[in-house]
């Protein structure tokens, strides 16, 4: 990983497998870098809402990730909770340049 101002290089799109994620270890918590199986890019906070479970080690399916612990499904988009279910996992902001993906350690806002 390289640092450019407030950007971590995290790989490059390769490095994530398609359908699955790539866990960033920070100091203030893990961040999830996901790729779904059109080549879209995300990054949440890698603790689900619910019971704090991995979602780095869950399914990831359309735009969400399905929890491993108890089935709950994120929105990669927005971090929220698909209803029925009630909660936000913090999103951080991605960039591609050319293959290579950098992460924000900001978290976004809406």
């Amino acid at each position: 990983m390289t640092m450019t101002d407030n950007w971590i290089e995290v790989g490059t799109i390769n490095d994530i497998p398609r359908q699955g994620a790539r866990v960033v270890r920070h100091n203030d918590g893990d961040i999830a870098v996901f790729r779904t199986n059109e080549d879209k890019i995300f990054a949440l906070r890698d603790k689900c809402p619910h019971k704090g479970g991995p979602l780095s080690q869950g399914l990831v399916h359309d735009n969400k990730v399905t929890c491993p612990l108890h089935n709950w499904n994120i929105s990669l988009d927005t971090g929220l909770a698909v209803a029925p279910d009630e909660g936000c996992a913090a999103r951080y902001p991605i960039k591609l340049e050319g293959d290579k993906v950098f992460l924000s350690l900001a978290q976004q806002k809406d």
